[in-house]
């Protein structure tokens, strides 16, 4: 979860740069960069590791300039080095980036043709070269950068400043958040506000597919079709807590507004640079080896892990035991030597998880963890490890650590598969370029949260929800009604919808909203079948699919949320956001404290 900060004014910039760093430091990274602009064209100063690494280059070699960008960089598409680091620059160009390009390849190879050299192992560079190529062609560098963002595919934000002009930074939002500062003599860009907050209390924010041209004393701002656009300016309380939050109520908000990013950051982190396929030079465990995995977790990660059983099966043969953590440490299981232990914990602290983990060494299994906290017990303790790029989660309520989650399940899936030899070339290559194309969907598919927010309108008065699914939507719908219990205090159930005739239609009337999952799978025609059985008995139905599933549905259901159209790999990922932004509106409208509900806490580090 990288960090993007950018100013142009009277100022020298570099000060004010290595703040606004400092400040975003919090995200996580491992590299860092400046760069600005002179009479000399674009100069910039990079380097791996800390913060303070760059800081001591920078005393020994200062930067000058009014103008700059800078940014924190956490390794996707190349491992940490200076050469990876950001900004990233030609003679005519320096670029600045959060998400992730998912067309860079073709891109790079469109631009090998024409002579173009890539130093760098990232996506990054191609947006570099690409302006480039269109100046040396004649055109602007607005134009330039105009048509460069129209060839992009996925979901990101930009900073881009010019050689030879001191006066102007283009910036980008797709998917990604950007703020804008408004400051005396002087205009800023930032991916979190916070960085912001020494220079200016003046604040306003890009929407989705905004294009803004920054001098030191105007913005002028464009939307997807191209028309100038206003976008407000508030002004914004400087307590890191408040700021924290960007133009979001809550953090949970927040969060879930981030998934775009976090999801290209792991992803990116996932699969190796060039040829597009599942990297993990860490991963000691060998699947091709491995009877059964066992799998266990707390809460929200227990359901990411129970989506991961249906890959696991499906698509590496590789039989799964799933069991609570609390339970399996409890349960006396039998020792297989045969079997590896995957845990899962967005801390890294999860104390019965911890436990979990601990036993499976002692009875001999080789264990593995994803993680989102690097320095935690578990990243300590376990053999091997793959780390998450959700970046700090504030709000108890899982949510971008959870979809993190499940994109480096499917991710190691792939990689299972492909060492036992179960998948083909070509499936392998096609669930790699579905799994790449979830930052931009879910970009897409925030845009449904007004329709979303008022569908929750009508549901926050019900006292009991029901969530139903088939397949992997099963635990989707066990994690949407515990996110709805967690936040919103509502009793909530979900059950496979083809259990609903074993036990919970008793409870369908039409005071109890129920909240169907059914994305275009091999399962889609049972599952408008229990829709059908629902509206029969009076219940109303909210029915989450895509144009395909909607158009066949609609006469039974009450409302209807109309998804992307994506693969059935990925839909869990996809399908994640409409569950918690229904989950959240509907808390909101009740009044409850979001982000601390009650009696939970983010970390569970007592049994």
């Amino acid at each position: 979860m990288c960090g993007i900060v950018g100013a142009v004014g009277k100022a020298e910039v570099s000060p004010l740069l290595l703040e606004g760093l400092n400040r975003l430091a919090y995200r996580g990274y491992d590299s860092a960069g400046i760069a600005t602009i002179t009479q000399n064209g674009i100069d910039r100063r990079r380097a791996e590791g800390k913060l303070q690494n760059l800081v001591a280059k920078m005393a020994n070699d200062p930067l000058p300039g009014t103008i700059g960008i800078g940014h924190t960089r956490w390794a996707t598409h190349g491992g940490p080095t200076e050469n990876n680091a950001h900004p990233h620059a030609s003679d005519k160009v320096a670029v600045v980036h959060n998400g992730i390009i998912e067309n860079y390849q073709e891109l790079r190879d469109e631009l090998s043709k024409h002579q173009v050299r890539f130093e760098s192992e990232t996506d990054t560079e191609v947006i570099v070269q690409l302006i480039t190529h269109y100046i040396n062609h004649g055109m602007t560098p607005i134009e330039a950068s105009r048509k460069t963002l129209a060839r992009l595919h996925g979901a990101f934000s930009l900073g881009i400043i010019f050689a030879g002009d001191e006066n102007l930074i283009c910036a980008a939002r797709r998917g990604t958040p950007l703020a804008i500062g408004h400051g005396k003599d002087a205009m800023y860009i930032a991916s979190d506000a916070l960085a912001l907050a020494p220079l200016t209390n003046q604040i306003c924010y890009l929407s989705d597919g905004d294009f803004a041209l920054l001098t030191a004393h105007k913005i002028e701002i464009y939307d997807d079709s191209g028309a100038r656009v206003e976008r407000p300016v508030r002004t914004s309380s400087l307590s890191a807590d408040m700021i924290g939050k960007g133009e979001y109520r809550h953090f949970m908000l927040k969060e879930i507004h981030e998934q775009p990013e976090v999801l290209g950051d792991t992803i990116n982190a996932l699969m190796h640079p060039a040829s597009g396929e599942v990297y993990l030079p860490e991963m000691t465990i060998d699947f091709a080896k491995i009877n059964r995995l066992t799998i266990t977790a707390c809460g929200t990660a227990y359901y990411a892990g129970m989506v991961a059983k249906y890959w696991f099966e499906q698509i590496a043969k590789l039989p799964v035991e799933l069991d609570i953590a609390s339970e399996w440490r409890y349960r006396d299981v039998p020792v297989e030597t045969s079997n590896a232990m995957l845990v899962i914990s967005q801390s890294g602290e999860t104390l019965d998880t911890l436990e979990a983990l601990r036993l499976a060494k002692k009875n001999g299994y080789p264990s593995f963890a994803i993680i989102n906290v690097p320095e935690s017990t578990m990243a300590r303790e376990a053999d091997a490890t793959v780390f998450t790029k959700a970046g700090p989660e504030i709000g108890v309520a899982s949510t971008k650590a959870f979809t993190t989650q499940l994109a480096t399940l499917a991710a190691l899936t792939l990689h299972a598969a492909k060492l036992r030899g179960t998948i083909t070339a070509d499936n392998l290559r096609a669930l790699t370029a579905h799994l790449r194309e979830i930052p931009a969907l879910m970009a897409e598919a925030l845009r449904l949260e007004k329709e979303i927010k008022l569908i929750a309108t009508d549901i926050h008065t019900a006292r009991d929800v029901l969530y139903l699914g088939r397949g992997t939507m099963f635990p989707m719908a066990m994690e949407g009604a515990l996110k709805l219990k967690e936040i919103s205090y509502i009793h909530a159930e979900g059950y496979a919808a083809g259990e609903m005739k074993h036990g919970p239609i008793a409870l369908i009337d039409e005071d109890v909203p129920v909240i169907l999952l059914a994305p275009p799978d091999a399962l889609l025609d049972k599952t408008l079948a229990n829709m059908q059985e629902v509206a029969a008995r009076g219940g109303k139905v909210l029915l989450i699919s895509d144009s395909k599933g909607c158009t066949r549905g609609k006469r039974n259901a009450a409302w209807a949320i109309e998804m992307p159209a994506c693969d059935p790999f990925i839909a869990p990922l996809l399908y994640a956001l409409p569950i918690q932004l229904l989950a959240y509106h509907i808390a909101v409208l009740k009044g409850t404290d979001v982000d601390q509900p009650r009696n939970l806490a983010k970390a569970v580090t007592v049994e």
